[in-house]
């Protein structure tokens, strides 16, 4: 069994568990199926918002896809989460990469 149906049979028993989704979209994504990644990350932001580790893969993601506006915008919703949770390690790295997509230099940064 490889691990994409590993992952597909624990979610029949855990129907709702954000880490089993996460893993099973990362497969995807490792497979190059854009379509189930992405449909895969949705489906964690819209079930499981306060999932802090999906924003910054996800929008990592749009940007390899040249979606960069949507990816901005995931990389500010899970700042926002993130600060929510009190995650000051996942806010940072959410910031730093949210600075990078802009296209701002690190030299530039006054945090």
């Amino acid at each position: 069994m490889n691990r994409i149906e590993e992952l597909l049979q624990f979610l029949k028993d855990s129907p709702n568990d954000p880490f089993l989704k996460y893993a099973l979209t990362m497969e995807y994504r490792k497979m190059g199926d854009t379509d189930k990644t992405r449909e895969g990350f949705l489906d964690l932001i819209t079930q499981h918002e306060d999932y802090v580790g999906t924003y910054y893969h996800f929008a990592k993601f749009l940007e390899g896809q040249r979606e960069t506006e949507q990816a901005l915008r995931i990389y500010e919703k899970g700042m926002d989460v993130a600060q929510r949770m009190r995650n000051r390690h996942a806010y940072g790295e959410l910031q730093s990469a949210y600075k990078q997509a802009l296209g701002e230099d690190e030299d530039d940064w006054d945090d």
